[in-house]
């Protein structure tokens, strides 16, 4: 006999739930293809030279695919950066990554410095194929260029909160003051200034983090 419902008619077992579970998936791994063919196309050819088409058919599905899941190619490009910076299949607000929970749990500002330089070299080794790509194509794609200044400008502010933090263990120099903190961080915790030691001078990434930490503390603790 089958189950029947409150008002009396039979149950109807679905797979829907499972259904619509399953299509996501599906529709995540395909936008995770589109994202790793993007990528290395643009790596490979340039942004200029990377059509929407090419990535759609490196990816194996349709350039409509392409658009209804990522979206047009300055948006495409934006997650490839977004998700470089998280370390991630999706861009992640900063408070919500580990490295930054981390952080504001540590009482010290040595501590504090040494867990965000360890950070650093992981993301950017993520990112720095992206800003050859954008360095390369800064003349002819203008709006990646904009990108790249919009997450400075993002990285920027993210870093006066690190700077607040640090000035509230007590134990940064009296001297500096929390922009000027945030400046000097900012300066050196970007993506050029990582591919001038580790590309350029071929320093070890571990080396880099090590030396970025003591740098920090050397200009901005207290003695």
């Amino acid at each position: 006999m089958l189950p029947v419902t409150t008002d009396g008619k039979p149950r109807v077992h679905t797979n829907r739930g499972y259904d619509v579970s399953k299509r996501r998936e599906q529709a995540e791994l395909r936008r995770e293809r589109i994202l790793q063919a993007a990528q290395e196309l643009f790596v490979q050819l340039g942004y200029p030279a990377t059509t929407m088409a090419a990535i759609a058919a490196r990816a194996e599905v349709a350039v409509d695919t392409v658009y209804a899941s990522v979206g047009s190619k300055p948006a495409l490009f934006k997650q490839l950066v977004e998700t470089a910076i998280s370390g991630t299949g999706q861009a992640v607000p900063a408070e919500q990554r580990d490295y930054v929970r981390a952080i504001r749990g540590e009482p010290e500002a040595a501590a504090k410095l040494r867990i965000y330089a360890a950070a650093l070299i992981a993301i950017h080794a993520r990112l720095a194929p992206l800003l050859a790509v954008v360095q390369a194509a800064a003349f002819h794609a203008p709006e990646i260029s904009s990108l790249w200044n919009e997450i400075a400008d993002r990285r920027a502010a993210n870093m006066r909160l690190l700077a607040a933090d640090l000035v509230d263990t007590g134990q940064l120099r009296p001297d500096l003051t929390v922009d000027e903190i945030a400046d000097i961080i900012w300066a050196t915790n970007s993506a050029e200034f990582y591919l001038l030691l580790v590309r350029g001078r071929a320093w070890d990434p571990n080396r880099f983090a090590c030396f970025l930490a003591d740098t920090w503390c050397r200009l901005l603790l207290t003695p």
